[in-house]
């Protein structure tokens, strides 16, 4: 799957737990700092990039994940 597929699906995850608008999220953009993201919105995004991607990820790792490309990245790392 190409890094650009799996950014848009990222976006789309997030937009739909953090509540906004997927054109508005920026590659670099932070969860909790940019985005408003708090800690059970964080443990969602886990679940919810485990749902779209169909993996099981490791769950201390992922929570360590700050940044969407850092998200992009470590999904990547799955697929």
């Amino acid at each position: 799957m190409k890094h650009s597929e799996i950014q848009s699906r990222v976006k789309k995850v997030i937009s739909e737990i953090i509540e906004i608008d997927a054109a508005s999220i920026p590659d670099n953009a932070n969860f909790i700092f940019d985005l408003g993201a708090d800690s059970v919105q964080s443990v969602s995004l886990v679940a919810a990039f485990e749902e779209e991607f169909d993996i099981e990820m490791d769950e201390d790792k992922a929570l360590e994940i700050q940044t969407v490309s850092d998200a992009v990245e470590f999904i990547a790392g799955y697929l």
